[in-house]
């Protein structure tokens, strides 16, 4: 994930958005030079801090604002006495405004500016190449400069994006930067948080060139960026509580050869507060099943028959975690679909739904992966990652439920419009049975009487915080290895007792 820092705001803006506020910023008597300065110090102080002692600086310049920041940057590290370069990718002659300014500017001061024809890079490199605006896949001589970048092993910074990242979306349009450091201007843009981000930003700062907090104020956030001082919290518990209070939660899962998912689903929803837990499965799983975790009522399901009665008792239903395609998952489904509780639905309950073989209850909360979302949207893997939260908005209003685009920077949606994003998380937990242990972790919180939205918004940031804690042993992670760290950090975060 982006190394973002625990101050960063929550509020996540497009960038049409934050052009709009920065316009409102000049319409108020701020001039656009005085913010592209703004801009220009807040990226050369933090070069200083991460790189006190590199003395050399190479800035690749494009042909916008963007470029004009890399001009003012130029010339701040050249005043300071660093040995500093500026390539001209873009013809500075077809610069404009504010932009044109700063190129004068740096050449008054006596830095070196030549036009870029593939010449070495040196010390820290400043891409300042593409800004937010960029529309379509980069092309030349822009996309040799991205490559030339990437290829050269050097320190980067960024100047408010990487330079061929999308800002609403994260998607790399044919190719983009590969920051260490990426320094934002006047709000967050949900593009550097998702998609393929997480891979190009390296660490993130967000300077807000004093921008008026009242105007960001009026303007609406499309996202917010999960974090602990936002999520919904669970009540404490009187200490007069009893398991009855706090939901019967039945996993329905587990075909021939699959128990371990369902088994994962419910002890993570057990450990996550549910006060009782019933798991249908095969036969063949329910020894597993005690011999692992005792506390777990375990059915042997033959026939759908047999599960309408535990789908009456329950309280919430999780659905899907190894249930299989095959005819015995298909009937079992089609018996809490029909139930009018809240439910969760993953794995191949999400395929089963896709393909047509049942209908999903309203109000539900549905978890897929990107290759899960796609079959439910009826378009490729690739169509999903390259607007995610395009994708995820499109699965709440379809299906009339919260939605959780699993992933980088994942996204949770309702059909009334909400969009968060969560930042957390580690690549050690490209593992399987990640998405069980979610699944129950989310009808726990279910069972617990919170909404689905905000069940949902809990369930994957404390997931993903976990993620993060169990990641630092490096590679190897278990999905079991998340449940006992959920549930500490769930005591930490909204402790059981007052």
């Amino acid at each position: 994930m982006p190394d973002t820092q625990s101050h960063l705001p929550d509020a996540l803006y497009t960038a049409e958005q934050v052009r709009d506020l920065d316009a409102r910023l000049i319409a108020a008597g701020t001039p656009g030079l005085e913010l592209m300065q703004r801009a220009a110090r807040a990226t050369w102080r933090a070069v200083r801090r991460r790189w006190p002692e590199a003395g050399v600086l190479t800035v690749l310049a494009g042909h916008g604002n963007n470029a004009g920041d890399g001009y003012l940057v130029a010339q701040l590290a050249h005043q300071a006495g660093w040995v500093v370069r500026v390539l001209a990718v873009g013809d500075p002659a077809a610069l404009h405004g504010d932009a044109a300014t700063a190129h004068q500017q740096a050449r008054a001061a006596a830095v070196e500016i030549l036009q870029w024809l593939g010449q070495p890079l040196v010390g820290v490199v400043v891409d300042a190449l593409l800004g937010t605006g960029l529309r379509g896949e980069v092309r030349e001589p822009y996309k040799a400069a991205i490559e030339a970048i990437n290829a050269a092993d050097l320190p980067v910074v960024a100047v408010d994006i990487p330079s061929g990242l999308s800002a609403d979306t994260g998607q790399a349009l044919g190719c983009a930067v590969r920051a260490d450091l990426t320094v934002t201007f006047i709000a967050l843009k949900l593009g550097l948080f998702t998609g393929a981000a997480a891979d190009h930003v390296g660490q993130l700062l967000c300077e807000d060139l004093q921008a008026d907090p009242q105007s960001l104020s009026q303007t609406p956030a499309t996202a917010t960026r999960l974090d602990s001082a936002n999520l919904a919290a669970l009540a404490p518990r009187p200490r007069t509580a009893h398991k009855g209070q706090f939901g019967r939660v039945l996993v329905v899962g587990g075909d021939h050869g699959f128990g371990g998912a369902a088994l994962l689903s419910a002890e993570s929803a057990l450990r996550s507060g549910a006060g009782m837990l019933t798991l249908a499965t095969r036969a063949e799983h329910v020894t597993a099943a005690l011999v692992r975790m005792p506390e777990i009522m375990s059915a042997a399901i033959h026939s759908a028959n047999q599960l309408t009665g535990l789908v009456a008792a329950a309280d919430v239903l999780v659905a899907g975690p190894g249930l299989g395609q095959g005819s015995w998952a298909r009937s079992l489904l089609s018996v809490v679909a029909g139930a009018d509780t809240p439910q969760v639905w993953d794995a191949d309950a999400l395929n089963l739904l896709a393909a047509g073989q049942v209908r999903l209850p309203s109000g539900c909360v549905i978890t897929p992966h990107p290759g899960e979302a796609a079959r439910l949207l009826g378009v490729t893997t690739a169509e999903v990652q390259a607007d995610r939260p395009a994708a995820v908005r499109r699965l709440a209003e379809q299906f009339k439920a919260v939605c959780v685009l699993k992933g980088s920077g994942s996204l949770i949606a309702d059909p009334q419009g909400r969009l968060a994003l969560c930042d957390r998380g580690h690549p050690a937990m490209a593992s399987a049975g990640l998405g069980d242990v979610l699944s129950g972790l989310i009808g726990a919180l279910l069972a617990q009487h919170m909404q689905p939205f905000e069940a949902a918004c809990l369930g994957v940031w404390l997931h993903a915080r976990a993620g993060e804690l169990a990641g630092l042993e490096g590679r190897g992670l278990l999905a079991s290895d998340l449940i006992v760290i959920i549930r500490r950090l769930l005591e930490e975060l909204q402790p059981c007792l007052k």
